[in-house]
């Protein structure tokens, strides 16, 4: 029994409650949203009429500027089923052709090869435990010559504190720790799974992909509400995007 991840599930539960109360923000954001330039930039011309993917969609934000890219379809993968529930909703409302299920990966339930591009990521592969298990099952989702995008918080974030004045390394974390307590959001006790670049990258090999873009970012892609951290102002990397071919 993964009693870790039972307790992360049990408090996204929770925080996915946010995503109904705040329909009508999550809404407004929703009819300008966009992805990240840097995003828009390594995916180039592969959305334009591509079935896509997204595991751990969340609110379901990057789906609809997928479809604004000219996705053909998007479908969103989450286990909560608030999150599904109310970005399927934003999309209908939009007239977006997003869909959404609840599905805990690695175990998608989807058929092989039936999709173009994978993407994923800003805070979805801290909640898996088994990396090698989900790029496999990502690979086997794509079809051939299929590409996976993740733009996800670097591996070291979880080390900074957000003392405005410099920055520092949390006395309570190790970069080389399996994982912590989520002490921002969701909190409630989620367990966050730590895994290096190294970790990622050999995940990503080893399940059959070529990677063909890999990059570090010093913006971090969330910036809670009132906070002002020195380690976000440019000096350490925050973020990191992969793009990968399935071979």
């Amino acid at each position: 029994m993964d009693v870790a991840g039972d307790r992360t599930r049990a408090a996204w539960a929770i925080a996915s409650r946010k995503y109904e109360r705040e329909y009508a923000e999550h809404l407004a954001l929703a009819r300008t949203a966009e992805l990240l330039p840097a995003e828009a930039q390594a995916l180039g011309g592969l959305v334009d009429g591509a079935d896509v993917l997204h595991p751990m969609s969340g609110h379901g934000l990057d789906d609809i500027a997928l479809a604004r890219l000219g996705a053909r379809l998007v479908h969103g993968l989450d286990y909560s089923e608030a999150a599904v529930a109310s970005a399927q909703r934003r999309a209908d409302e939009l007239g977006v052709l997003c869909r959404y299920t609840c599905a805990v990966m690695p175990d998608s339930g989807l058929d092989d090869g039936c999709t173009d591009l994978v993407y994923t990521g800003k805070g979805a592969l801290i909640w898996l435990r088994d990396l090698r298990a989900f790029f496999t099952e990502v690979h086997r989702l794509l079809r051939d010559g299929g590409r996976f995008y993740v733009y996800e918080g670097h591996p070291l974030v979880a080390l900074w504190d957000w003392s405005p004045q410099e920055i520092r390394v949390r006395p309570d974390r190790g970069y080389f720790d399996s994982s912590h307590i989520n002490d921002s959001y969701p909190g409630n006790g989620a367990v966050e799974r730590q895994h290096t670049l190294s970790s990622i990258v050999m995940a990503c090999l080893r399940a059959g992909f070529e990677i063909e873009h890999l990059e570090e970012h010093p913006e971090p892609f969330w910036r809670p509400v009132g906070v002002t951290a020195a380690a976000w102002d440019g000096r350490v990397p925050n973020a990191f995007s992969l793009l990968a071919r399935r071979t």
